[in-house]
């Protein structure tokens, strides 16, 4: 699953970008998914106090599922890190809008250049939204694309930059490849690095909860094999080398 971000102030061209990107990557055939990031603190999809599924978060429901003829929508009581919402997703590509916690490549879209001085950081690799209407090569060494004008440059572009979302680990627990998360987000996005020199891309102890890889930093990766190996190791049976599959059913 590759995922690109879109980034800008409100009214900059965020969702006409989205919407292109969707649309353009849908024609090609592969599947796309989406995450729209609301700003809005008072925010709710049930503010009416009077709705079945509101008073089932005021008794106290954890978890709120509203399943319709036409769709299904799950109601967290909470905001989720993008970590756990990728987990809902199993699509060719997710579209980001507004989303800046994760490290993935980001499309700035501004009305100026000082609104791209102020959201750049290094995973930024492109600039679109109004500004396009004005600029029409580059600025500050980002590439602009005109959404309407040219959609397809837009999409080849994001084919080919876009890719998995890294882990965001704190700083304190991993920085095996040399730098932080965020730092080789960056670098990957200017193809200084690939996503395979993240040290979890492949690791060497894996957890999966009912099919679900969860990433772990090296340290925890060690705790878990060592308190399996160290177990094991006792039994009858055991080789050095040998594979060996653990099942917990909770």
């Amino acid at each position: 699953m590759k995922a690109i971000a879109v980034n800008g102030i409100t009214r900059s061209g965020k969702t006409t970008v989205c919407e292109v990107l969707i649309a353009g990557l849908r024609q090609r055939g592969y599947t796309v998914g989406s995450v729209k990031e609301i700003h809005f603190e008072g925010f709710a999809i049930d503010p009416d106090p009077t709705t079945n599924t509101r008073r089932h978060r005021t008794a106290g429901s954890q978890l709120v599922t509203a399943r319709g003829i036409s769709e299904t929508d799950i109601l967290y009581q909470s905001m989720l890190p993008m970590e756990e919402i990728f987990r809902h997703y199993d699509h060719d590509y997710v579209i980001l809008e507004g989303v800046t916690d994760c490290n993935v490549p980001r499309i700035i879209t501004a009305h100026n250049r000082e609104e791209v001085e102020r959201l750049l950081d290094r995973r930024v690799v492109a600039v679109s939204g109004v500004l396009a209407n004005t600029v029409s090569k580059e600025v500050l060494g980002l590439p602009v694309f005109h959404a309407l004008d040219d959609p397809e440059t837009l999409v080849d572009f994001v084919e080919e930059w876009a890719f998995e979302p890294l882990p965001n680990f704190d700083p304190d627990c991993c920085t095996r490849c040399g730098y932080t998360c965020r730092e080789l987000a960056g670098m990957i996005a200017w193809q200084k690095a690939k996503r395979e020199d993240c040290i979890l891309w492949s690791q060497e102890t894996e957890l999966l909860i009912n099919g679900t890889p969860i990433s772990m930093v090296p340290f925890v990766q060690n705790i878990l094999r060592n308190a399996v190996l160290g177990v094991v190791r006792e039994l009858q049976g055991f080789q050095e080398h040998s594979q060996i599959e653990v099942r917990f059913r909770i």
